[in-house]
């Protein structure tokens, strides 16, 4: 029985401060309206942000509208005496790219896009390409589509998709199956990967950003060596030394070997040095100032491309939005003499399009100490539902990294679910089995990289308006949303004002490469 009692105390403590601050949480809380959520993503997916894509004049227009929020919101500047963290981007543009297979040449969006973060100025020559299949390894579904195969310096050539055991799923840009393919090749030492798709000619060219790439100029000043790119089924009849087009049909019984193809890759790329930043906000705390709960969200997106504005409103305009209301609902509790005992930090980051580099900057050039901060509970995209769910669509979240780095996360966002906000809590994306890797695939990862605990809130929307200019304010569930905020707030009070910083009891586990 003694033994029972001390098992149950934790648990009891989180009940005990969930109801202890009932009527302040639930109150502050109610703050958090569809209407404030609606008017501030009208914004911020406007014609005016253009976008909001990193390093452009659509972006600085997101900041500045953030940081102006904050500063009527009484807030602190997060970075000295400024609201926003400055950080340097390199923009890479191909000028030049140019595929050839035995001497045919082939065009750009109508048969091929490169990776841009793969290629550099200059040409390669590769002889041979192995045709892998699906090219997936999944021990849990006992398939390995490269056994038998020598695939070492050579180019591999893969289908679009997955198998009935290895499903392709949803994904985020080249994370998801196409990133588990990715590290399948490589693994198995292959110069690079040619994944082939029936998206040829793209219908919408600018859904795939492949003639500009913005990354950190560590990562910028060492291109890839292995090869990422999308051929069209005219690129793969080629390579397979076929005279006519193959269908995907065909490509699906074509034996898996060694082809003869010679692959010609040239391409020229201009760099340049632009900037961006991230916009931080701070409610100082009071007894428990010197530790701090992060609330975050990206604010960029894809950008325009031509007369296409890309909204963005669920990715991230919606997590954006939801930081800003928190922010306003603890910032009222402050003004009303309920402060938190944690210090609040909101920031909203850029670059999360082009590979999470507004938070990679901050996390190697924190504001604060690393080690004082106690949870980042990072939105990225909450407004939308998943299609593909069966049965309840749209009532409930999922939450990803409950079980990992505290075990003190899961308790505390389940009580305040169960007493405030009762939607389902869905942990399908921290199976450790998913392909998807969402858990590595936003900003929350660099906090967690640094032994931060997080929790990541996302409503798994991957259909036809991901990554698309359909992404708009028109097509938000407001209701649901408001939801989902008021148990990130919740979440976020409870940690905030409980004695005693969250446990990191739980390691990291690093993704497979």
């Amino acid at each position: 029985m003694k033994k029972l009692l001390l098992l149950c105390l934790p648990f009891a403590a989180t009940l005990a401060m969930a109801q202890k601050g009932d009527d302040a949480s639930a109150k502050y809380a109610a703050l958090i309206t569809q209407q404030g959520l609606k008017e501030k993503l009208t914004i911020l997916a406007s014609d005016e942000m253009e976008g909001r894509e990193t390093a452009s004049p659509g972006q600085r227009k997101a900041a500045a509208y953030i940081e102006d929020f904050f500063k009527k919101l009484g807030l602190k500047p997060g970075n000295g005496d400024s609201y926003q963290q400055l950080y340097p981007v390199y923009q890479e543009v191909l000028n030049e790219k140019n595929l050839r297979v035995n001497g045919r040449s082939f065009e750009w969006d109508k048969d091929f896009i490169f990776s841009m973060q793969t290629v550099s100025t200059g040409t390669l020559t590769y002889n041979g390409v192995v045709f892998a299949g699906y090219g997936m390894v999944d021990s849990a579904t006992k398939v390995n589509d490269y056994a038998g195969l020598d695939v070492k310096g050579k180019l591999v050539l893969v289908l679009d998709g997955g198998t009935t055991a290895a499903p392709a799923g949803g994904g985020r840009g080249f994370g998801g199956p196409a990133m588990a393919k990715m590290n399948a090749a490589r693994r198995n030492g292959a110069a690079g990967i040619l994944i082939i798709s029936a998206d040829f000619p793209r219908a919408n060219p600018t859904s795939v950003k492949g003639r500009m790439s913005i990354t950190l100029p560590t990562a910028s000043a060492n291109a890839s060596n292995f090869l990422v790119a999308t051929v069209s089924e005219e690129v793969a009849s080629a390579l397979l030394g076929r005279t006519a087009r193959i269908s995907q049909a065909d490509l699906k019984t074509t034996a898996k070997g060694n082809y003869v193809s010679e692959v010609v890759i040239h391409t020229a790329k201009k760099v340049e040095t632009l900037e961006s930043s991230n916009v931080i906000g701070i409610l100082p705390g009071t007894d428990k100032k010197a530790e701090y709960v992060f609330l975050t969200g990206h604010y960029d997106h894809l950008g325009k491309q031509g007369n296409t504005i890309y909204y963005g409103a669920d990715d991230d305009g919606s997590g954006t939005v939801g930081v800003m209301q928190m922010a306003e609902a603890f910032a009222a509790a402050a003004k009303k003499g309920d402060k938190p005992r944690r210090t609040m930090i909101f920031m909203t980051v850029s670059g999360e399009e082009k590979g999470l580099l507004g938070s990679a900057y901050y996390a190697d050039h924190p504001t604060v100490d690393m080690t004082k901060v106690s949870v980042d509970l990072n939105t990225d995209m909450i407004g939308r539902g998943d299609a593909s769910r069966k049965g309840d669509t749209l009532n409930y979240i999922y939450v990803i990294g409950h079980d990992k780095l505290s075990s003190d996360l899961a308790p505390i966002n389940e009580s305040v679910n169960k007493q405030y906000v009762n939607i389902a809590l869905d942990y399908k994306y921290d199976d450790p089995n998913d392909q998807n890797r969402i858990y590595y695939r936003s900003d929350h990862y660099n906090f967690a990289k640094k032994g931060v605990p997080i929790l990541f809130f996302y409503d798994g929307m991957l259909g036809a308006d991901y990554h698309r200019p359909t992404d708009t304010v028109d097509k938000i569930q407001f209701g649901i949303m408001e939801q989902r905020t008021k148990l990130v707030f919740h979440t976020a009070w409870v940690i905030a004002n409980r004695d005693e910083m969250l446990k990191r009891d739980i390691p990291l586990t690093m993704p497979a490469r």
